[in-house]
């Protein structure tokens, strides 16, 4: 059954609240955040932005996922996408097996051309299909690793991994995310590729940035950088480095930090003018586009909806770049949108990030935090918005 709507992110905010027996101020002056902006979350009429919400669960002594109340089992069912889970669970599981007897792998290239294709489903928001894939690639690489080691093939399984952060991270299964990257570390150490290694500590340091634990995800993007001076020079190596210092411009942002966060989005400007859209390599989607899209987010993360806005009418986003990184910006600014009493065209904004990425968005907390906002904030529920409330679960 949907959930009604008053179930929001704010609601267990104040529910958690409660428990700790905490006031809103007081909860307001331990999450160093305003007590306006507290009581208007814990509403639902404004949308709680992820450095709140970090804020707020570190302060409470509870996990990130407690408040945004992900995995969304109801609506994972509806789509059949819960069936989907244990199977990567299971392959995520068979690493130090060795070959399986029963499997004849393809050849290495054959793997890699499958394990890019899943890539580019993932990119293109097709999640399903993906997570029903890739539980057997997983296995079939691995043999295929373990009978002929060779630096491509724990490439290729390293690949399989990373998708496999990729998907359960989008469908908010956190522990699940945290074993893929350890895989992936694993397959990279055996292939000794640097670039794939500095890569892992990118994903590793957005793991530490959705939970609040911005200092350990600083120091893995120190590690990271330092891994990367290991590789080789060139466009993948750059890359890897630029899409490195845009996640420490994210880090900067939510723990308050400006113009660090200024600093980063600068040199990753300069980065993305040696090597153009480089929407392919290790499937990062760094270039000119991504840093733009970046720094809307920081801006967002400092409250600074109006400049953020500002920028993101200035962006003009690519025909082919990808359908999940293209919505998951525009949700963005919907929310910023919504905060600066832009209802309307936030509305408009979230009804292109679901055309653009349907499951993608079904699942994503601040798609959902949006449209309670607007709920909130129409005394009456115009018929797309209440459609959209529905789509949604709410």
């Amino acid at each position: 059954m949907p959930r009604h709507v008053s179930e929001h992110i704010g609601e267990r905010i104040a529910h958690y609240r409660k428990l700790r027996r905490l006031t809103q101020r007081e909860l307001a002056s331990r999450a160093h955040i305003s007590y306006s902006m507290l009581t208007k979350v814990e509403q639902g009429a404004k949308p709680a932005t992820p450095a709140v919400i970090t804020a707020v669960a570190r302060a409470l002594f509870v996990q990130t996922a407690d408040l945004t109340g992900q995995p969304y089992l109801t609506e994972l069912r509806q789509d059949e996408l819960d069936i989907l889970i244990q199977p990567i669970r299971e392959a995520l599981d068979l690493y130090d097996l060795g070959a399986d007897p029963d499997v004849a792998p393809r050849t290495v290239d054959e793997l890699l051309t499958n394990a890019d294709q899943l890539c580019a489903l993932i990119r293109e928001t097709r999640i399903k299909e993906a997570a029903r894939e890739l539980p057997g690639l997983i296995a079939e690489v691995t043999t295929a690793a373990h009978v002929a080691p060779s630096e491509k093939a724990w490439q290729v399984l390293a690949s399989t991994y990373r998708t496999a952060y990729d998907i359960t991270t989008k469908l908010g299964y956190s522990d699940l995310c945290v074993v893929a990257l350890d895989r992936m570390a694993w397959a990279a150490e055996r292939a000794s590729d640097p670039v794939l290694a500095g890569i892992r500590q990118y994903l590793r340091s957005i793991v530490y940035l959705r939970s609040g634990q911005f200092d350990l995800g600083k120091r893995l993007v120190g590690v990271g950088m330092a891994t990367l001076d290991q590789a080789d020079a060139g466009r993948v190596r750059d890359v890897a480095v630029g899409q490195l210092h845009l996640g420490a411009a994210m880090l900067a942002a939510r723990s308050g930090d400006g113009d660090t966060a200024a600093g980063h989005i600068s040199e990753a400007v300069r980065i993305s003018e040696r090597t153009g859209e480089a929407v392919r390599v290790n499937w990062l989607s760094f270039g000119p586009t991504n840093v733009i899209v970046h720094q809307v987010a920081t801006l967002s993360e400092q409250y600074k909806y109006a400049e953020a806005v500002r920028v993101a009418d200035r962006l003009r986003i690519p025909e082919d770049w990808p359908a999940s990184r293209a919505a998951a910006h525009i949700a963005e600014v919907a929310r910023a949108q919504l905060w600066i009493g832009r209802s309307e065209a936030s509305l408009r904004s979230l009804q292109r990030a679901r055309e653009l990425a349907p499951q993608q968005m079904r699942y994503h907390p601040m798609v959902r935090e949006t449209i309670t906002g607007l709920v909130s904030a129409h005394r009456s529920t115009p018929g797309t918005l209440s459609s959209m409330a529905h789509w949604v679960g709410i």
